[in-house]
């Protein structure tokens, strides 16, 4: 399994070009022709792209380059239409018309998923509308810093009040409060005023911050009596192995000197990252009897499998059969001592990638429940293209584990016949590992009694129309607008060596 290094640099020119640009042409335009030759030689739906006269990479404008780049990435990811959905394979329900998975990156991303971020290190989401709550905080973050903690209550930003959406508006993603919120949430300060648990109040000004993230949110074992100890875990991203393995360490081995008898994996946030972090973290959780068999696949495309990449090999030293299934088969390999033949993960619509394959990976292998709403649906990953001061990300492989199954483009949905469990909602009153929260509840309830606990956390509706409840895909825009640094990523790949 592999990954391209940041480091690498494709420079962009004709030299790239599957097809000549015209002499003197700008800077931009050579970059857009080189993301339409590559993604016609890697992308995963290659085939279904149009003749370079016809798709014309020229033509794409935009405000800004980076504009004009996601404009032509996004019109690349709509050809392929997915039969089992009429649809494109990245078609969004959220933003038709934008790509789902493919974009372009001018840095940020690489910085992220070395752990590095840059930001206030927490965000926010509506219990309802009128109840705005923070529903995560980076530990030595800016917000860490200042006091915030999940489940407070937000009653004031930047001095206004007027933080709730109308619910009863045809899409209320697009209230003036919201928006507000989100611009703030998106300036280099901001001033909150919180309300904690116990009704005392207090306001400060944020600054955003450098900080290096732990992705372990928190990680606890409770003892639930007759013999029944849950280890409980919040993974907020796949970060590079350097940075997650240590972390992660350090929970399991907590997990397995407590001795517990069932796990919770919390990645109801995680939007993915580094497939290598992600097969860590299957090998902690994994039956030590199942080390040495099948974890998952890696298919590429026809062409890549097929030894047809001209581009690439311009640029890399490629072996024969690189790309094939063969050569893109990762196996179990047991890490730690901790023994358990059940696994509980808690998803919700910002779970994703990198998440959803660490679980589609260990679903043949043991007892997989998952709790909370329906997964993002992406069972593609990609390796970065360096182009010029570019990363071209667009799906060059699809996942599938060892019993073949994978293509959970519409998510994964807790109580359904593939993915047992049980459906309910988010609940961000309540601290990560508090018992009472919603979804870990339902946990606790299984372990216990067997059986799911019936009530369920309040959907987030009007207060004025109470059956009014919005849907999925609204909730799931409304946390993409709120969490500007919520990502959903699986990068993998083979580590190309440059050519000299």
């Amino acid at each position: 399994m592999f990954l391209i290094a940041a480091v690498m640099f494709a420079a962009c020119g004709k030299k790239d070009s599957a097809t000549p640009s015209p002499a003197f042409v700008s800077k931009i335009d050579l970059i857009k022709d080189s993301i339409y030759n590559y993604a016609v030689e890697e992308y995963l739906w290659y085939d279904a792209i149009p003749a370079y006269n016809v798709f014309n990479p020229h033509g794409f404008t935009g405000a800004t380059d980076q504009d004009a780049l996601d404009n032509e990435v996004d019109a690349i990811s709509q050809y392929k239409i997915n039969p089992a959905t009429g649809k494109p394979y990245e078609y969004s329900n959220s933003y038709p018309g934008t790509a789902k998975y493919s974009f372009i990156d001018n840095g940020p991303v690489a910085t992220q998923l070395g752990g590095t971020h840059g930001d206030f290190g927490f965000s926010v989401f509506y219990n309802a509308y009128n109840d705005l709550r923070v529903k995560y905080v980076n530990a030595g973050s800016p917000a860490a810093t200042a006091g915030l903690a999940r489940g407070y209550k937000v009653t004031a930003i930047n001095g206004s009040t007027n933080i709730a959406y109308n619910p009863n508006a045809a899409n209320p993603n697009t209230d003036p409060n919201l928006l507000y919120v989100v611009n703030a949430l998106g300036g280099s300060t901001i001033t909150l005023t919180l309300q904690r648990p116990d009704n005392t109040t207090f306001t400060t000004t944020i600054a955003v911050g450098t900080y290096t993230l732990n992705p372990v949110l928190k990680y606890t074992t409770i003892d639930l009596g007759a013999g029944k100890k849950v280890g409980y875990i919040v993974f907020s991203s796949f970060t590079d192995p350097t940075n997650a393995t240590p972390k992660l360490d350090a929970a399991f081995n907590s997990f397995t000197t407590a001795g517990i008898t069932d796990l919770v994996v919390d990645l109801r946030y995680n939007g993915g990252g580094y497939v290598s972090t992600a097969e860590y973290l299957d090998n902690l959780i994994v039956p030590a009897a199942k080390t040495n068999t099948k974890m998952y696949t890696e298919v590429y495309n026809s062409k890549l499998q097929a030894d047809n990449y001209p581009l690439l090999a311009k640029k890399y030293l490629i072996n024969p059969g690189d790309f094939s299934q063969a050569n893109n088969t990762a196996y179990f390999s047991k890490k730690g001592s901790l023994s358990i033949s059940r696994v509980f993960f808690i998803v919700t619509g910002s779970t994703a990638s990198a998440s959803e394959l660490t679980i589609n990976n260990l679903i043949p292998q043991m007892d997989v429940k998952l709790i909370g709403t329906t997964s993002y649906g992406k069972p593609v990953g990609f390796f970065g293209i360096p182009i010029s001061n570019y990363s071209l990300y667009v799906p060059e492989f699809e996942t599938k584990n060892a019993a073949n199954n994978g293509g959970y483009y519409a998510g994964m949905t807790p109580a359904s016949t593939t993915y047992p469990g049980f459906y309910d909602y988010d609940d961000v009153t309540k601290d990560f590992g508090d018992p009472t929260e919603t979804l870990f509840a339902h946990a606790i309830s299984y372990i216990t009694k067997g059986s799911y606990t019936s009530t369920s956390a309040p959907r987030i509706q009007s207060l004025t129309a109470p059956a009014a409840t919005l849907s999925d895909d609204v909730v799931n825009e409304m946390a993409n607008k709120l969490d500007r640094n919520h990502f959903t990523e699986m990068i993998g790949g083979k580590k190309l060596v440059p050519r000299n």
